[in-house]
């Protein structure tokens, strides 16, 4: 009896789930895949024959046929804020049906930890890249631009720049969050801030240009801080800035997660939300329309940003000309009891 397997291996091979199959190792590449062109009882048979078989894809393999993989990589700079990971589902459901595998590089908001994942993931030879906001070292950009490979930026805008990307104004978010503090009466505005990458500190600005516009900028009523945000830091930082500038009226908080702190502090305190302080979050996050008192937020298009920048990039890998290079997908304010 015949061995099984490469001669190199003794692994299974895509030739022998094709032959079992009764299909081409093409269709049965595909099917494996999970290309949307396989008739779905051709794929049924394909697994039911690669199940058989105990065979395992070999993307290494499949990248040095075809001097690219089917891999595409996003980076974004955390796991455990639910706006990436509703970013992430959006783009898995684009590119499934395309057969194409996402690799996820998680750097922590780290650009150095950033490199090395570029570096590492080039070597693999992916056929696109989906990257958070601009932000980045130098030896990546170089290496970006020296791999040919096709790259969408995600949750920024850059008219200064040629790049793809899909996003909104963050600047213009802080402004939309200052106005509407303004318009409801507030004249003593404080803002929080954690983390502080580079789209908090777009917010931040926006924010400010617009008191200083309407003559309400205090530098004194602000408290920022690089620590990770959390609803627990939230409290915390609401705690100071009150201790700092007793008289603030209306607060924005650059994520949600710390304004629903500052929300259940308040409580704590004996704080009146909105009648003594009012608070405007970001991202709307799906708790914060449950909170006591409901918080307002500006919602962000976290979904149909990762939706859009994936079609994009196939668009790209297609060969298809992509206009405009900037997609503006804007931002909703979400006008709750906290104002």
């Amino acid at each position: 009896m015949s061995r099984i397997g490469s001669r190199t291996t003794g692994r299974p091979t895509l030739a022998e789930v094709a032959r079992l199959s009764g299909v081409s190792p093409i269709t049965a590449s595909r099917a494996l895949r999970g290309v949307s062109t396989v008739a779905p009882e051709l794929a049924a048979k394909v697994a039911a024959a690669a199940a058989s078989l105990g065979y395992v894809a070999n993307p290494a393999a499949r990248a040095l046929a075809s001097a690219r993989s089917q891999s595409v990589v996003v980076l974004i700079p955390s796991l455990s804020n639910q706006l990436f990971i509703d970013t992430l589902e959006a783009i898995h459901e684009v590119m499934r049906p395309r057969g194409l595998e996402v690799l996820i590089g998680n750097y922590h908001y780290d650009l150095a930890e950033e490199e090395n994942l570029i570096r590492n993931y080039l070597a693999y030879q992916p056929c696109g890249m989906l990257l958070t906001g601009f932000e980045r070292s130098e030896p990546s950009r170089q290496m970006l631009a020296a791999s040919g490979v096709p790259c969408v930026h995600m949750m920024e805008l850059d008219e200064t720049s040629e790049a793809f990307s899909v996003g909104f104004s963050q600047q213009q978010a802080g402004r939309a969050a200052a106005r509407h503090l303004i318009e409801r009466g507030r004249t003593r505005l404080g803002f929080i801030a954690a983390q502080l990458d580079p789209r908090v500190m777009q917010r931040a600005e926006g924010f400010r240009q617009a008191l200083a516009e309407a003559g309400l900028h205090v530098a004194e009523r602000e408290v920022l801080t690089p620590e990770p945000s959390s609803i627990a830091l939230g409290g915390e930082l609401f705690s100071q800035l009150l201790e700092q500038a007793p008289d603030v009226d209306g607060i924005f908080f650059c994520n949600d997660d710390l304004a629903q702190g500052a929300v259940l502090q308040a409580l704590r305190q004996g704080v009146q939300v909105p009648q003594r302080v009012a608070m405007v979050g970001f991202n709307d996050l799906p708790a914060s329309a449950h909170m006591v008192p409901r918080l307002t937020s500006i919602r962000t298009p976290r979904a149909a940003v990762g939706r859009s920048a994936a079609q994009v990039l196939l668009a790209l890998l297609d060969g298809k000309a992509v206009a405009p290079s900037q997609q503006d997908l804007g931002f909703e304010l979400m006008v709750r009891e906290s104002t």
